[in-house]
């Protein structure tokens, strides 16, 4: 699960639907204190801060995420190119450093170099719960060793409830991880899709594993 702070909505926009793409998970704040927040209140196996927002900026949250011991990896990002500030990014506690303007294939190239770095391991390759088993890398669902064939979306919806499993997973959450908060999708659609993951999970030994909360969400039981 990745946190990306950029204060420029447009370019946040853009990179979590590229990285949502390519299979992360994604939460965006638009500022130093969200940042800061954010990070207490979850388990990021990276943060990616931007150099200059507003709040507090993005070398004052590193400092402070590595005095609170957050271990995961932290990349900067910033226009700031000269050999003072990399060395004052990396005493803060960054791990890496990227320059703005960047082509979106450096910046998941470094992500991916920290993921092989960092003490936490960044999105583990497959995630297993009861009969399932889901690989982020092939995006591909097994149950008891049978592929279930799901769709791209319905392997998002399902590895996000996976990933949750047991707890319930509002609606709007799954419409922004999904499609993001700017995709042109209904509830009818998320309702469609949730019907068909239903027929390819469901079998004898997994009845009804997802689960409806009225006006609330949806939870994964297996």
């Amino acid at each position: 699960m990745l946190l990306l702070a950029e204060d420029d909505a447009r370019i946040a926009r853009h990179l979590v639907k590229l990285l949502k793409q390519d299979g992360f998970g994604v939460d965006h704040v638009l500022d130093g204190l969200d940042a800061l927040a954010y990070a207490e209140a979850n388990s990021y196996d990276l943060i990616i801060l931007d150099w200059m927002m507003p709040g507090r900026d993005g070398l004052s949250v590193c400092r402070e995420l590595r005095n609170r011991r957050y271990d995961g990896g932290i990349l900067m990002l910033t226009a700031k190119d000269t050999l003072d500030n990399k060395i004052d990014g990396l005493e803060a506690g960054a791990d890496d450093y990227l320059i703005k303007p960047f082509e979106y294939r450096e910046l998941l190239a470094r992500i991916k170099a920290l993921s092989r770095r960092s003490r936490k391991t960044l999105a583990e390759d497959a995630l297993r719960v009861g009969p399932f088993l889901a690989d982020r890398n092939t995006h591909t669902v097994t149950r008891n060793g049978e592929v279930l064939g799901l769709s791209r979306r319905e392997f998002q919806i399902f590895l996000l409830l996976l990933e949750n499993h047991g707890r319930i997973v509002p609606r709007e959450t799954l419409l922004d991880r999904v499609w993001g908060l700017d995709g042109e999708v209904t509830t009818n659609n998320l309702d469609a899709h949730l019907r068909l993951l239903r027929k390819k999970l469901e079998s004898p030994a997994t009845p009804k594993c997802i689960i409806n909360v009225r006006g609330l969400g949806y939870r994964l039981e297996v």
